[in-house]
């Protein structure tokens, strides 16, 4: 997914302490943002933000549906560039149609998980597909370290097989949880599952204490340790715990993505759809675009690139969390 915004903010975000548990939950809350068009789907967008830019090394997420298509038009976003991360794409409900500068074809289904790497550059389109009524998922990213940034061009597919729990069920997507682990490759450690807990339910598992792990509750009303988290809230949790608590607070089955990682310990810079380390490699990303270098093309989608916004008249400087 793209970031369509006109005036992207410039994130610089660095290394912080994370070794010993918070007193409590930290509750993020999303700001709306529409992606394109003239009736624009909407979404919600709790990374990044300046509470916090990082978990581990996610460093973005957009939550968005049940998103009406008739009423919005759906997802069309035109192909579009990124560098230095990855994309992690996952539907609750609808279908997405992908093609990439790899030459990819593929959809996005629920329970399916689309991973591309853009590394030195990628493009891809999204577009969701004429049977789609409602549109229902995230959108997250994935910051790559230093030495794997330029990393070629990939895209996997996975669908998890559901892990039943006493009181719920997990879809892990990515790393290890409930003793399922997902054989798809990262550059860095990171966890990434959806979880579902019945009415009433508490389920309690087991988590790597050198994680710092995120919460979005897509829907219901999640009890983490003992802060309620309503849809569309994330809860952060500073490493050091060896367990996570949930409770289904409501009458209806409650959903939620859990996101983990160890902090990641390096500054990155990130505008619009690129990650880089210095405000130069921004500029050279958006020119390469612009100029149709590096990035490849999109084959397939019947329109045309979208264009990169204007750079901000200033340097890109830091912007760290606050402590």
């Amino acid at each position: 997914m793209s970031n369509t915004e006109t005036h992207p903010a410039e994130v610089t975000c660095g290394p912080r302490p994370g070794t010993a548990p918070a007193a409590d939950v930290e509750v993020l809350t999303p700001r709306t943002v529409p992606l394109g068009g003239p009736r624009a789907m909407t979404v919600r967008r709790t990374l990044p933000q300046r509470a916090r830019t990082f978990i581990g090394a996610w460093c973005f997420a957009d939550h968005y549906g049940p998103d009406d298509v008739a009423a919005t038009g759906g997802m069309n976003i035109a192909p579009h560039p990124h560098t230095g991360l990855q994309t992690v794409s996952w539907l609750f409900s609808g279908e997405i149609e992908h093609r990439d500068s790899l030459g990819t074809h593929a959809f996005v289904r629920p329970g399916e998980l689309n991973l591309m790497t853009g590394g030195l550059g990628i493009c891809h389109s999204e577009v969701s597909t004429p049977g789609t009524r409602t549109l229902h998922g995230v959108q997250l990213w994935v910051a790559l370290p230093d030495e794997h940034r330029h990393a070629a061009r990939d895209f996997q597919h996975y669908v998890p097989t559901p892990v039943p729990l006493d009181g719920g069920r997990a879809l892990v997507f990515l790393g290890t949880l409930a003793g399922d682990t997902s054989p798809v490759r990262t550059f860095t450690p990171l966890l990434g599952a959806e979880l579902s807990v019945d009415p009433g339910a508490t389920l309690t598992l087991g988590i790597d204490a050198d994680f710092e792990h995120g919460l979005l509750v897509d829907a219901g009303d999640i009890r983490l340790g003992d802060t309620v988290l309503r849809p569309a809230e994330l809860g952060y949790l500073a490493c050091g715990r060896h367990e996570l608590t949930l409770t289904n607070t409501g009458p209806e089955r409650a959903r939620a993505i859990l996101l983990g990682g160890p902090p990641f310990q390096e500054e990155i810079v990130m505008w619009w759809n690129f990650i880089g380390r210095t405000h130069e490699d921004i500029v050279r990303a958006r020119q390469d675009w612009q100029e149709g270098r590096r990035f490849g093309t999109v084959t397939g989608y019947d329109g045309e690139p979208l264009p990169a916004p204007q750079l901000p008249n200033t340097l890109l400087k830091p912007r760290g969390n606050k402590r």
